[in-house]
């Protein structure tokens, strides 16, 4: 398949086609990725629909905190796969993950919240 048919072309026309099996595994974080994102967004959408006994303000802020987050995790998922491809296609060192420790301390919060609610 020629790089001008292949999706993203910012990605695909740099440097030289990578070893199969990284690109693979880089698209396996990418879905890792998405399925925390949807892991985020079901727990939002949970506390809302479901009676959990939180005070409603707390149950309130971390849902929004865990859609908020599941927003996150998909701005990491899709950038993450494209600065670890371009940097496997230009044999450059890998990058970390640029959001990864916004998105597990939000995690954090969003559960203290929860806590703090439970005793209010």
């Amino acid at each position: 398949m020629s790089t001008e048919t292949r999706f993203p072309r910012s990605v695909y026309a740099v440097g030289d086609e990578p070893d199969p099996r990284f690109s693979l595994a880089n698209e396996r974080t990418y879905l890792a990725w998405v399925r925390t994102a949807l892991a985020m967004f079901a727990a939002g959408v949970a506390l809302e629909a479901l009676e959990v006994p939180v005070d409603a303000g707390f149950r309130l802020a971390s849902a929004g905190v865990f859609v908020l987050l599941g927003l996150l995790a998909l701005v990491q998922a899709w950038r993450g796969w494209v600065r670890t491809e371009r940097a496997l296609r230009q044999n450059r060192s890998l990058p970390g993950p640029s959001i990864g420790v916004l998105v597990g301390s939000g995690a954090g919060v969003a559960m203290l919240l929860l806590v703090a609610g439970v005793f209010v």
